[in-house]
């Protein structure tokens, strides 16, 4: 039975819909000729209509409410698990504008590759008319977007991670500027054919087109791949958007920190994916009288206010996490929000009806369904999950949610932090001189390789600002356009400071030298006591560390020696570092910022 077949009815177009999402829908599915066109709302009836059909389709499995409370549980195809980086596109007009870091092909080539692979690959669907809001809704920082997709399990996906409903399609009149978003899951059924529960397509393509503000992405139903509004817009397009009109779409989190003296800060923080960014999220402090509350998990978007100052939004509404990791040890936070009301996908079912995953508690149970549906025990020598499973959960859920995550004016950010998975070399955190050593420590972030991306688990690939797969132009402009946005902030004497993290530090030993989890949180706190101007730092060659004693490691079992070895910084490994780094720059030609290649040189003349 297929998803089109189970459909109850047809659903009008809001009274007062623009006539240019009309005519761009009408257009769409004369090429992609589905069964029937729903236009969603965002009701919860509407969202209740799309799961139910889904279970009766296969597609989601319901999870014991007593355990898990109206959630629910979809198996992928084994081969639709992740972001296929390789197969995914910037088509701007011009070659040098995508950059060496991005996968180019011209306009028109591939638009006359699309057209054929869509042309009726909705026949036998539902075609979901998706509009959506980014950030919320009349927020002079929110931006507008309407996706079509073929898939009921993205459709209610995008009921939780963005505002979707009539009242972003209202938001649409003569003026407005929005997004377009095609998605098909590339599999047309013919009349009588039966549906599978994941359908998909081994021929895949996520492409861009930021001239024209266009996503079309093909033969995928998951994650960043046809959720639209994640990846695709609110850091690929939205990144362009943001470079012509002068603010920042990164790949950051943001949280509210308030101190033992009542001050508050905002901090935004770009992690490579699965590097224990919603961790950082989600942080409960084990520093007495310093709170974290939760702003955003993963996209912040950001603009210079009216007062000059640097401000953020969160442009979604719910979190799309990685499950493996997520515990009661390493997240409680996350625990807490995944109460109930969540989507599950590729984690492994317990015979109680509830979910598991590795890294849920420090026993796996003695008998699962895996991720694939076999049977599973700790003796079947494979991960129950998937690393790359996923919740799918709204904000709101989060206890920790801060009371201005939708403040439409935006936060003020007080601190911007990078952060990698580094075994050797990066200190625990070090901050940045000035704006430009902080971009500098942005274009150099790298981390070990995750499986949220294609590619060798370990393998260390160069992430800068945490991104890499992201960012919808040139690299080297991008670094060249944080440069730009900090001479602007210059102006007003409002310049955020910027530090560097890394929670990963291994010993001789192969163990983590800091404990990480919610003693992040002490990190956190030297931070914005240098901020606040509480605290002294001391020169190294790479950037300001904490001076001894000015860490606060109170009630922490870490010797002297393991805190020395934290900060130690060996000359001849980082000259080996700005050798290769010398390397990297050189891939973006002339392109490469000026400020930024002076930094090197600063670093080369500090080491030696």
């Amino acid at each position: 039975m297929s998803i089109a077949e189970i459909t109850r009815t047809d659903t009008p177009a809001p009274e007062g819909t623009h006539r240019s999402v009309f005519e761009w829908v009408d257009t769409i599915a004369d090429l992609t000729r589905p069964d029937r066109i729903v236009w969603c709302n965002g009701s919860q009836s509407e969202w209740d209509g799309l799961v139910n059909d889904m279970v009766k389709a296969g597609t989601l499995t319901k999870l014991n409410a007593e355990h898990r409370p109206y959630s629910f549980l979809a198996r992928s195809d084994p081969n639709d698990v992740a972001r296929v980086e390789a197969r995914t596109f910037i088509c701007s007009e011009k070659e040098d504008d995508a950059g060496p870091t991005n996968h180019w092909v011209a306009p028109d080539e591939m638009r006359a590759t699309l057209h054929p692979l869509f042309e009726g690959s909705m026949q036998g669907r539902t075609m979901y008319v998706v509009p959506f809001s980014m950030g919320p809704i009349g927020s002079p920082l929110a931006k507008i977007g309407v996706q079509v997709t073929d898939s009921a399990y993205v459709a209610a996906s995008m009921g939780v991670m963005t505002r979707m409903g009539a009242k972003a399609l209202a938001r649409i009149g003569d003026k407005t500027e929005w997004v377009r978003a095609i998605h098909s899951v590339g599999a047309p059924l013919s009349p009588g054919e039966r549906d599978v529960p994941w359908p998909s397509n081994d021929t895949k393509y996520i492409t861009h087109f930021p001239e024209t503000r266009e996503i079309w992405s093909y033969g995928s139903a998951y994650g960043g791949n046809a959720l639209l509004a994640k990846k695709s817009f609110a850091l690929r397009i939205a990144s362009v958007i943001a470079r012509d009109e002068g603010w920042l779409a990164e790949h950051m989190l943001i949280i509210k920190v308030t101190n033992p003296r009542g001050r508050v800060f905002h901090v935004a923080a770009a992690f490579p994916s699965a590097c224990g960014k919603t961790n950082l999220a989600m942080l409960q402090s084990t520093v007495p009288g310093w709170k974290v509350e939760t702003i955003g998990d993963d996209i912040a978007w950001l603009g210079r206010g009216e007062d000059g100052r640097l401000r953020a939004i969160n442009p979604e509404a719910g979190f799309f996490g990685v499950a493996p990791g997520t515990g009661w040890q390493s997240n409680p936070t996350a625990m807490e929000t995944i109460w109930g009301n969540t989507i599950f996908t590729n984690v492994a079912l317990r015979d109680d009806g509830d979910v598991w995953w590795e890294g849920m508690s420090e026993k796996a149970p003695s008998h699962l369904i895996d991720w694939e549906g076999n049977d599973w025990t700790p003796a079947s020598g494979r991960p129950a999950a998937h690393p790359n499973s996923r919740f799918t959960v709204a904000a709101r859920q989060c206890p920790t949610i801060s009371d201005d995550w939708e403040d439409p004016q935006g936060v003020v950010i007080d601190a911007i932090i990078f952060g990698g998975r580094r075994a050797t070399n990066v200190p625990l955190v070090v901050e940045a001189r000035d704006w430009e050593h902080g971009v500098y420590l942005g274009a150099t972030i790298s981390s070990e390789r995750t499986a949220a991306a294609e590619g060798t688990l370990g393998e260390l690939r160069r992430d800068p600002f945490a991104m890499m797969p992201f960012v919808g132009y040139n690299m080297a402009d991008h670094w060249a356009h944080w440069l730009k946005v900090g001479a602007e902030l210059r102006k007003t004497g409002s310049v955020p400071r910027i530090f560097q993290v890394n929670w990963f530090r291994k010993g001789a030993d192969g163990s983590f030298l800091w404990p990480g989890f919610g003693e992040n949180s002490r990190v956190i706190e030297w931070m914005l006591e240098r901020v606040d101007g509480q605290v002294p730092a001391q020169e190294s060659p790479i950037g300001l560390l904490p001076q001894k004693g000015s860490l606060n490691v109170d009630g922490l079992d870490i010797s002297d020696e393991v805190l020395t070895e934290l900060f130690a910084i060996d000359p001849e490994s980082w000259r080996a570092e700005a050798d290769d780094t010398e390397k990297f720059f050189a891939t973006f030609g002339d392109r490469l910022p000026t400020p930024v290649a002076n930094q090197l040189a600063v670093l080369r003349k500090n080491l030696a």
